[in-house]
């Protein structure tokens, strides 16, 4: 399943931050983020729910995150 965040992530200094959270979280998943986008896209592709999981390690590095929907 592709999830898709907005965030206040606005470098790849930021990216560098989380990401090793991200890469515990998501091992064996593929997961990018569009700078270029106005809403700072973070995409996942996983095949469990992480949405919750998600939103707390990008608020807990002092990030907004809201998953977009349909």
């Amino acid at each position: 399943m592709i999830y898709v965040f907005k965030t206040s992530i606005k470098s790849k200094k930021s990216i560098k931050l989380i990401t090793p959270q991200l890469n515990n979280l998501l091992v064996g998943s593929c997961w990018n983020f569009d700078l270029e986008d106005s809403d700072n896209i973070l995409r996942i592709d996983s095949q469990i729910d992480i949405v919750k999981n998600i939103i707390e390690i990008l608020n807990d590095f002092g990030f907004e995150c809201k998953e977009l929907t349909d």
